[in-house]
């Protein structure tokens, strides 16, 4: 099945889940691609979602440069992850080097300055529930399973007392595993020490229409359009403006012009202020 500009369409199928993914091939943007036929790309991932089937969409270059972590965000989608139960592991604060390096072999985008990181750890005692061949040290007293990265806050005045707004800025789960109820964990150990008034996020559109976070009380607030990235035709790596303008790219290399899908933006009010 082919679109307008030969972007594949394959199936997953596991046992229990099915998932459509919509793969962006350079080859055939470079000599077909423009934003309007992508939209047509976009559009069929909404309409997956709109009938109930798991849908993404992959650009190639990401799939050659986090292939790992890519497979591991399939299988999430499929149900085969290795799952975790949240209630067995710990939360707490961890440092700016332990944060860095999971997100750097967990999350597709990597790590990001942030101002309060958080970690769960699965304790020795219960690497049991971990499927056999696992890859675990099996000496350590505890597993990081999953994070989370939190900003500043933007302080505002509400009623005359300080109202503080902070981002959610990264959270992942180790590769391969599903730690169900782990971001919950997480964020309620955020809110414990933080006390915010509310917590915003965004939902990559690329890969799901944020389900996850309207499940813990997010609202949506809005939608991010898709934004311009330079892919460096020979690293294959993404740069990107903050104001979504191409027009001071660094053009010294070769370079293709490609997008993003887009993001939501999700809210969470602590109930005490709604």
């Amino acid at each position: 099945m082919e679109n307008g500009f030969s972007g594949r369409v394959i199936v997953y199928k596991s046992e229990n889940s099915a998932l459509v993914l919509i793969l962006v091939r350079l080859d055939d943007w470079r000599k077909h691609g423009s934003l309007a036929e992508l939209s047509k790309c976009f559009e069929e991932v909404a309409n997956q979602r709109n009938v109930g089937n798991k849908c993404a969409l992959l650009w190639e270059d990401c799939w050659s440069n986090k292939q790992r972590i890519v497979q591991s965000r399939l299988m999430f989608l499929l149900g085969v992850s290795q799952r975790i139960p949240g209630r067995l592991t710990t939360a707490r604060r961890i440092d700016l080097n332990i944060a860095s390096r999971f997100l750097e072999n967990n999350h597709l985008n990597g790590a990001i300055t942030s101002k309060f990181k958080f970690g769960l750890f699965l304790p020795r005692r219960y690497f049991r529930v971990l499927q056999s061949g696992f890859e675990i040290d099996e000496e350590a007293e505890e597993l990081l399973v999953a994070a989370a990265t939190f900003s500043y806050p933007r302080i505002f005045q509400q009623e005359g007392k300080d109202y503080k707004s902070y981002e959610l800025i990264r959270s992942a789960s180790l590769l391969h595993t599903n730690v169900v109820g782990g971001l919950d964990k997480l964020m309620h150990a955020f809110i414990n020490d933080r006390h915010p008034g509310d917590i915003m996020t965004y939902a990559d559109l690329e890969w799901s229409g944020g389900e996850s976070y309207s499940k813990l009380g997010f609202e949506v607030r809005g939608i991010k359009q898709p934004e311009p990235f330079l892919l460096d035709d020979e690293t294959m790596t993404r740069s990107s403006r903050s104001d979504g303008s191409t027009n001071t790219f660094p053009l010294t290399k070769p370079y293709t012009l490609i997008y993003n899908m887009g993001s939501i933006k999700y809210v969470k009010v602590m109930d005490a202020l709604q």
